[in-house]
């Protein structure tokens, strides 16, 4: 877990250090831990100095610290997340359907104050979490996310039939989506951002017969996983 950034002349970096400077002097008995996630948070993101900041600032209690919010700040898009430190570290110990888009969260934080190295109490409890997951676990978040991909699929398929195109296009990236967290969840990886999710998984730009021919092979796999996607009612009752 990296400190200094690796380009300092970067505004981005030079905003987030304000902001983070700003939230210690103005909240300093509830301020845990600063720190940057996102692209930027990997060193090796080049936006120009023109991309998304993301900032967690963790708190020792709930519902203290600067209320969350998203802002531009000379001419920087700042997306602030104020989370108490204990409920962050209980959703680091959760294991959901959005896990491929949220893990990096988790593992891939940069500090800009974290004087107790709770930051890297986050990683190991995440990764500790991981560690004890049973297959059966993925194999359930992935038939969720499956689920909402289909549902987006179906109603791409309608309304491109009804030529609603723009709203088709907005389900089927939707069900892109979907389809790239199935993926990441049954092969246990976890993703940047969402456009990193349909890059690495080969989503992005797939039309709507090939998104169908993905979710098939999904539901294939989570048939042979133990469970089929399709089930009766006391299925649905028993969960």
């Amino acid at each position: 877990m990296h400190g200094a950034p690796d380009h300092p002349d970067d505004p981005r970096w030079t905003v987030a250090q304000r902001v983070a400077d700003a939230v210690r002097r103005r909240f300093p008995a509830d301020v845990l831990a600063v720190a940057v996630h996102g692209p930027l948070a990997h060193g090796d993101d080049d936006g120009g100095g023109t991309g998304e900041v993301g900032l967690l600032v963790a708190t020792y209690r709930p519902g203290t610290g600067p209320p969350p919010a998203t802002r531009r700040v000379d001419g920087v898009l700042v997306d602030l997340t104020v989370a108490a430190a204990d409920e962050y570290l209980r959703q680091a110990r959760t294991l959901t359907p959005l896990w491929p888009l949220t893990a990096d969260r988790y593992v891939a934080t940069r500090p800009l104050h974290d004087p107790t190295g709770w930051l890297c109490t986050l990683r190991d409890e995440h990764l500790g979490r991981l560690a004890r997951a049973r297959p059966a676990e993925f194999s359930a978040a992935a038939r969720q996310a499956w689920y909402r991909g289909s549902a987006a699929h179906a109603r791409a398929a309608r309304l491109a039939e009804w030529y609603e195109t723009d709203q088709a296009l907005l389900m089927l990236g939707e069900a892109r989506l979907a389809a790239a967290t199935v993926t990441g969840l049954l092969s246990r990886t976890y993703f940047r951002d969402p456009g990193d999710a349909v890059r690495r998984t080969g989503l992005a730009g797939a039309d709507m017969t090939e998104v169908g021919v993905v979710l098939t092979r999904q539901a294939t796999e989570l048939a042979a996983r133990g469970r089929p996607v399709d089930g009766t009612v006391d299925d649905l009752l028993d969960g």
